[in-house]
């Protein structure tokens, strides 16, 4: 809208903007009657003119007098301004005025103020220094009196007091005090040592005494003085506590050694013990004096135990090894029962990560399922419960000196290992293959579960022994051992085959009785190579979880060093070797059958009958061999797929072949094949649930193969029927139903309609006239295919090709 209208609003069509005179006028006079009013309405607008112009002339002569209007008006404002500066002059000079006499009214207030403050800091420090020297004195007569408990009290507040003079200091007299408090403080501590010297000597025979009010107020006393009396008193304590420690177990004597360490921490426990009777009220509770005694006597016994260890290395053996530090552990658990670990200031002692809940089955009963694994006494814990008992501080305090030593143990581990996949072999033997058992599905090798047990009580071991470099040694030889089961137990047991094919001939097979067996595996031999699969599978799955477990247990640093891959890897191949004799079992069993019909005469087959015996044959051996194999991988069925796609893969490119073989053919043999080929599509369809009381739709993946491969041998022999008079709709038809550009496929299909050498000639020359040029950058190679059928196009074909096998039959 233009501004006049938004300012002035109006519904008046002459008032627009995009005003038409035209149409107005069009509305003023709709029809030709309305025409006879038309002087009516010129007179109306003509009205409307004169008022607009008196109006306009109004306006205009009102406008004469706005200029004089609104210089008046300037001048009035211009006055009022001057008139409001003026009091706002006299409203700031008076309050300058008033200002002045406040602070002259004020000024005796503030003065007053400032002597009060002053007054009453005076009076505060005078009664502080009273304090303080009146304190320093009594400082001084208590302490030459060894009143402790009195010192204690009055020596804290006597620093809090001289803590108010600190900016006082360039006074001598207030000096001289605070030198006065220092000295007292020196000499309270040089007392309290020599007091503590003189009750637990160090050195001499004299017996240490016992625990004296006097002695417990002098560790109150220590509390208020510098740190580190009391870390000299802490440290003098202990030490002469462990002396006796010390002579018992040197390092010549025999109770030192590993066979012996019950008796090292049956020592400290008797200590503990008769420190808290003697003295466990002498010291202040959080001194933690008990925790104290232990941590030092878990340094010394780490250092003792690192050295003789050293010096006696070759009589270590792994059970005195396991027995040492299971009771070490033990220990260590004990002491994380008892104490918090808050005097464990040093950092030596890593605290162990948190690990998250898992459905790894290496969690499950870590701790107390074994009774060849370290465990916790039933004597220092209870079983253990679940979630896990919470991290120990003390964890690795003295069992940290055995880290050094246990190459004894995965040396150990290594052998025990290779002894169980020795005996594993042994067994496997002797015992021979698993029988057969298709109720249950593929049967799991038992030396699979029997391996991976005791993978999973090493790992808990070493994991309690240590979560450093033993752990990835002990990873190098699960990995070792790993590949020599699956080579030497799996891949080294799976069937030979056979080149032979069992002296059968075109004659024998065609006339051979339904349950007769061609299959090179006999059905035990069927069933070890599942159960191989089986026992690959679990082992692939469970390896996988055995890494994950490995992660969780080692340290952050070297989790990058646990790697199973190239196992797992290995057990993957195990089950591809495994599922490939399978294909090639089923396949080799089916070549004399394919071989058979490739060695009929289709051109004298005079009518079509029922499916013909090779395809008789080629079902039987699937209906022998699949529903074995099928309740053999029961429980993997994702590898019963494999095996299905790729018999599928194998089997109907090979039945391609042989049915270029097939030459001459005469339209009824044509159709005879036609109608062979259409059941074994549907045998092939419904592989996956031959002979099964529960069937099941194939898997899509499985089907799509099945039906691309067996339509495109149904093509063949569409056009192998198709008359090849005229030869251009022969061509055309070829390259429509095949979307083959292969010159070797068109002669095949030549051969098979048994044309003679002149005519193929003129077809394959009118087959490469008639191809579609190749796409721009491809080289036309001779076996250039065109783009597949489009499904629409393959159902159409299939639905034609059941009608006239309905026909036929």
């Amino acid at each position: 809208f233009p501004p006049s209208l938004q300012v002035f609003p109006s519904q008046d069509p002459l008032d627009r903007a995009d005003f038409n005179a035209v149409e107005y006028i069009n509305t003023l006079f709709p029809t030709e009657q309305s025409l006879a009013n038309i002087d009516e309405v010129v007179n109306k607008i003509r009205l409307k003119i004169r008022r607009l112009d008196d109006n306009i002339r109004t306006v205009v002569r009102g406008q004469t007098n706005v200029g004089q209007d609104g210089r008046q008006a300037l001048e009035e404002a211009q006055k009022a301004i001057q008139q409001l500066f003026g009091k706002i002059k006299d409203i700031k000079d008076k309050a300058e005025k008033s200002e002045q006499m406040v602070k002259e009214i004020t000024r005796d207030i503030k003065q007053l103020d400032h002597a009060k403050r002053h007054l009453t800091t005076s009076i505060t420090t005078l009664n502080h220094l009273h304090m303080l020297a009146g304190g320093v004195d009594s400082l001084e007569a208590m302490t030459r009196r060894r009143q402790y408990g009195e010192v204690a009290n009055l020596l804290q507040g006597v620093v809090n007091v001289l803590e108010h003079f600190n900016k006082y200091m360039g006074i001598p007299q207030i000096r001289q005090l605070s030198e006065r408090v220092k000295a007292a403080q020196n000499e309270l501590g040089q007392q309290i040592l020599a007091d503590f010297e003189e009750a637990f000597p160090s050195q001499g025979t004299k017996r240490p005494g016992g625990p004296s009010n006097v002695l417990r107020d002098a560790c109150l006393v220590a509390n208020v003085l510098d740190p580190r009396i009391k870390q000299e008193i802490i440290k003098k304590f202990i030490k002469q506590h462990l002396s006796e420690y010390l002579v018992l177990f040197q390092e010549n004597q025999d109770v030192a050694w590993l066979d012996k360490i019950d008796r090292r921490y049956a020592w400290i426990k008797r200590q503990l013990v008769d420190y808290e009777e003697k003295y466990g009220r002498m010291f202040p509770q959080e001194w933690c004096m008990t925790e104290r005694i232990a941590v030092e006597f878990c340094h010394v016994t780490r250092t003792e135990l690192a050295k003789i260890m050293r010096t006696r290395a070759k009589e270590i053996e792994v059970k005195l090894l396991l027995f040492a530090i299971q009771r070490t552990t033990n220990f260590e658990g004990l002491l994380a029962k008892r104490f918090s670990g808050c005097t464990l200031a040093d950092g030596t002692v890593k605290k162990p990560e948190v690990s998250l809940p898992s459905t790894n089955p290496f969690l499950e009963d870590e701790t107390g399922t074994d009774t060849d694994e370290i465990v916790i006494e039933k004597s220092d814990t209870d079983k253990p419960k679940k979630p896990k008992v919470p991290d120990n501080p003390f964890h690795g305090i003295v069992s940290k000196c055995f880290e050094p030593h246990l190459y004894v143990y995965i040396e150990s581990q290594d052998k025990n290992l290779g002894e169980l996949i020795d005996r594993f072999v042994a067994d496997f033997k002797a015992q021979g293959p698993p029988k057969p058992n298709v109720d249950e599905g593929g049967a799991v090798l038992p030396s699979c579960a029997d391996l991976f047990v005791y993978y999973k009580k090493c790992m808990v071991q070493c994991s309690q022994l240590s979560t450093g470099e033993p752990m990835i040694a002990l990873t190098t030889i699960f990995q070792k051992y790993l590949r020599e089961y699956a080579w030497k137990i799996l891949s080294g047991n799976l069937p030979k085959t056979t080149s032979s094919s069992g002296g059968l001939t075109i004659t024998s097979l065609l006339k051979e009785k339904e349950g007769s067996e061609v299959a090179k595996f006999t059905l035990e031999e069927l069933c070890l190579i599942c159960s191989i699969l089986s026992t690959a599978e679990y082992c692939l799955a469970t390896t996988q979880q055995l890494e994950e477990k490995l992660k969780e247990k080692v340290d952050a640093s070297l989790v990058e060093r646990i790697n199973l891959t190239g196992e797992m890897d290995t057990f993957s191949i195990v089950i591809s070797n495994s599922i490939q004799l399978l294909v090639q079992d089923l396949d080799a069993a089916c070549d004399p059958a394919l071989t058979a019909m490739s060695k009929m005469q289709w051109q004298n087959v005079e009518h079509v009958g029922d499916q013909s015996p090779y395809v008789t044959s080629v079902i039987l051996h699937i209906k022998q061999n699949v529903p074995i194999i099928r309740d053999n991988l029961a429980s993997t069925r994702k590898y019963f797929t494999q095996f299905c796609i790729k018999f599928a893969n194998s089997f109907i490119p090979k039945f391609i072949n042989h049915l270029f073989k097939c030459k001459p053919i005469s339209m009824v043999g044509a159709e005879q094949l036609l109608l062979d080929t259409h059941s074994l599509k549907m045998v092939l369809l419904d592989l996956p649930s031959i002979g099964s009381q529960v069937v099941r739709k194939a898997p899509a993946s499985y089907t799509k193969i099945v039906v691309k491969g067996m339509t495109r041998a149904e093509m063949i022999l569409k056009v192998v029927m198709a008359p090849h008079e005229p030869p251009v709709v022969f061509v055309d038809n070829y390259i429509k139903l095949l979307a083959d550009c292969s010159t070797d496929t068109f002669q095949k299909i030549l051969d098979m309609k048994g044309l003679k050498r002149s005519e193929q000639s003129s077809m394959l020359d009118l087959f490469r006239q008639r191809l579609p040029a190749p796409p721009s950058g491809v080289e036309n190679t001779g076996s250039l295919s065109l783009s597949a059928p489009t499904p629409e196009q393959e159902s159409s074909r299939i639905r034609k090709l059941e009608k006239l096998i309905k026909k036929r039959l």
